[in-house]
């Protein structure tokens, strides 16, 4: 039998998102306001105790859990599965210049469509697939407690729209997952029964309340 409750964490603000751009698989530093809010998502779970944490292998992500974390003795591994979309040649790139394109429409609102052939990047059942079984590994080793993850506004929203009973293709429709804000926390129970049989619950999503308080 195993009990986990996953605290979903999207990295702080960084210089491309502030300025539009596409990262993906690229990385840019946190912005003074992307180190603030993970300081105050840190202070906000400082009495969470967690038996690990995860983070993709950007280091945005990375240093958003070492804000959160502080002093903590938690240990901090990093997951590729965890990595955020990848965009391929869109990366760097301007988001307001390429909105108008079928390609980056199909990427808003049509994932079973999207199939990243102009930019060559990571299709959504690549994403969902390298995710959830970024989740499994983490569950296997794991059989109790509290675990941080730190990801990105694209793995994470697909995660919880999984973890909600949507599917890679229609993940994106409304109701079934939100746009992530930075810094944002959801809250997901995990319990696995003597039979094997498991059941994601989800607390609570996409919540900035310890951003503004």
């Amino acid at each position: 039998m195993k009990t986990l409750r996953f605290y979903l964490v999207r990295h702080g603000k960084t210089v491309w998102n502030e300025q539009g751009l596409f990262q993906g698989s690229g990385n840019s530093p946190l912005t003074d306001d992307g180190i603030q809010g993970a300081k105050l998502t840190g202070k906000a779970l400082s009495d969470t105790p967690f038996v690990a944490a995860y983070s993709s292998t950007l280091q945005r992500t990375i240093d958003t859990a070492t804000y959160i974390l502080t002093d903590r003795n938690v240990p901090l591994f990093q997951h590729q599965g965890l990595n955020e979309q990848s965009f391929g040649l869109w990366e760097g790139q301007s988001i307001s210049q390429l909105k108008d394109s079928l390609e980056y429409q199909q990427m808003r609102e049509d994932p079973a469509h999207y199939k990243a052939k102009t930019n060559q990047g990571e299709t959504y059942q690549q994403l969902a697939s390298r995710a959830f079984n970024a989740i499994q590994d983490i569950i296997n080793i794991h059989s109790t407690g509290n675990i941080l993850i730190v990801s990105h506004g694209h793995t994470l929203r697909i995660l919880l729209g999984l973890f909600n009973g949507a599917t890679w293709q229609n993940h994106r429709e409304e109701g079934k997952s939100p746009a992530l804000l930075n810094t944002s926390i959801s809250i997901v129970n995990y319990h696995q029964d003597q039979h094997g049989q498991s059941v994601f619950v989800i607390e609570s999503c996409n919540d900035v309340t310890h951003l503004t308080k």
